[in-house]
């Protein structure tokens, strides 16, 4: 008698996920669940410039990327990094994701200058607005989302509506880091996508051969999403709720320890 096949576990749901955005949302929980759970002292993760330059504390720069905000802000978070992400690997990146991975790095290191000058300890909120940036200006022309359901809007506004929030939740130092993800966010998609580059500027997004070869893209080849124009393709807004537009982080405000 034949046996009944087995449900597809768990960690089959896990590997169904593109693999960076996988690594985004891993890390995220790696880092910030310890620190939510008092497990871990929040000061060993945030990015303290005098530490990581002078002790070589270099984990710091990683971490700093990865600790999120605390309590449902966390979850709104959480689920926007990751649907966002998602929509990008999945659809425009789809069959590169060491593209993505390469030009979320050079992102990253754009975030991180930006924020030297601001004195920010976490760099989550600034590179959520990149992911977010990006996915906005990618997404077909009259794309609409819906804001907790009550307000529909063009979804090239979500990133300036966030900065309002952190502006009005977390003050100005809170709203600046969030300016500076808009900033490198716009980067990304002109020098990439928007073509003000040129070819020089589609040079710098593929990713070197080591990165290709570790997250097993070739040259050449695809997914059937690959050749997608539209970017981030979003679903009408009675079709889904777009839950993730909220902000209020605890970390992140600019300020600087000890005030």
């Amino acid at each position: 008698m034949a046996q009944p096949q087995a449900p597809s576990g768990f960690w089959d749901e896990i590997r169904k996920i593109p693999p960076v955005t996988r690594f985004l949302c891993s890390s995220t929980l790696a880092v910030s669940l310890p620190v939510m759970l008092q497990l871990v002292s929040p000061y060993s993760v945030i990015f303290v410039k005098p530490l990581v330059i002078n002790r070589l504390q270099l984990w710091r720069v990683l971490t700093s990327f990865f600790l999120g905000s605390s309590g449902i802000n966390f979850i709104f978070d959480f689920a926007m990094l990751y649907r966002n992400s998602d929509a990008l690997e999945s659809s425009h990146f789809g069959g590169r994701s060491a593209d993505y991975a390469w030009q979320l790095l050079l992102a990253a290191g754009g975030i991180l200058a930006l924020n030297i000058p601001l004195g920010t300890f976490v760099h989550t909120r600034p590179l959520l607005l990149a992911l977010t940036y990006l996915g906005s200006a990618l997404a077909p022309p009259g794309a609409q989302t819906s804001f907790f359901g009550l307000l529909t809007l063009p979804v090239q506004y979500l990133p300036y509506i966030l900065v309002g929030m952190d502006l009005v939740m977390g003050g100005p130092g809170a709203a600046a880091q969030s300016i500076s993800g808009i900033v490198v966010g716009h980067a990304w998609w002109w020098i990439v996508f928007g073509g003000g580059a040129g070819a020089s500027g589609r040079n710098l997004g593929n990713a070197p051969g080591w990165l290709k070869r570790l997250l097993g893209q070739r040259d050449g080849v695809a997914s059937r999403l690959a050749g997608t124009t539209g970017g981030v393709h979003v679903v009408p807004p009675r079709a889904r709720q777009v839950v993730e537009e909220t902000t209020g982080h605890t970390w992140g405000a600019g300020r600087r320890l000890g005030e």
